[in-house]
């Protein structure tokens, strides 16, 4: 289930994303707010795109030398913000149910598959034994991580729950 998860969250998130707006009551204030919250979840994942090197190596720059899991929590906080905006206890429901299963399975997903391929590496890591590296923040490493994706998913969310405010 795990991995089923895992593979198909992305997909999932669009069906559902049909039914929160469909749900959706926005106000202003509820859409100002919640774009606050998401906007500093997109910030936290184009910090940390532009600092990993996917399946290169243990990341240990920027967001990553204080959590181990920056783009996940940067999707929480998207979420988070999307419910906010949508102002209803439905769509903050849905949201975060999907925010729990999915990225709790993306997350184990992820650690096993870094441990079996970093071993130990990923272990220091992981129990904040690593030494941070340095490594600057690159716009191109985040572009090659897709972060532009998440971006336009963002904008274009807000943008319909920003159209059928009453």
């Amino acid at each position: 289930m795990r991995q089923w998860l895992t593979r198909f969250r992305v997909g999932m998130g669009f069906a559902l994303a049909g039914l929160v707006l469909l749900l959706a009551q926005p106000t202003w204030m509820s859409w100002q707010i919640g774009l606050a919250v998401a906007l500093a979840g997109e910030a936290l994942r184009v910090w940390a795109a532009g600092h990993l090197e996917k399946s290169r190596e243990v990341t240990t720059s920027g967001p990553y030398r204080y959590t181990r899991h920056p783009l996940y929590l940067g999707s929480t906080l998207i979420g988070i913000g999307l419910a906010i905006a949508s102002f209803h206890w439905g769509v903050a429901l849905i949201v975060l149910g999907y925010l729990a299963t999915t990225l709790t399975a993306a997350r184990r997903s992820e650690e096993a598959h870094l441990r079996e391929k970093f071993g130990d590496a990923y272990d220091a890591y992981a129990e904040r034994r690593a030494v941070p590296m340095a490594r600057r923040f690159s716009w191109t490493r985040a572009r090659y991580n897709r972060e532009h994706h998440t971006m336009a998913g963002l904008a274009a969310g807000f943008a319909v729950l920003a159209f059928i405010i009453r």
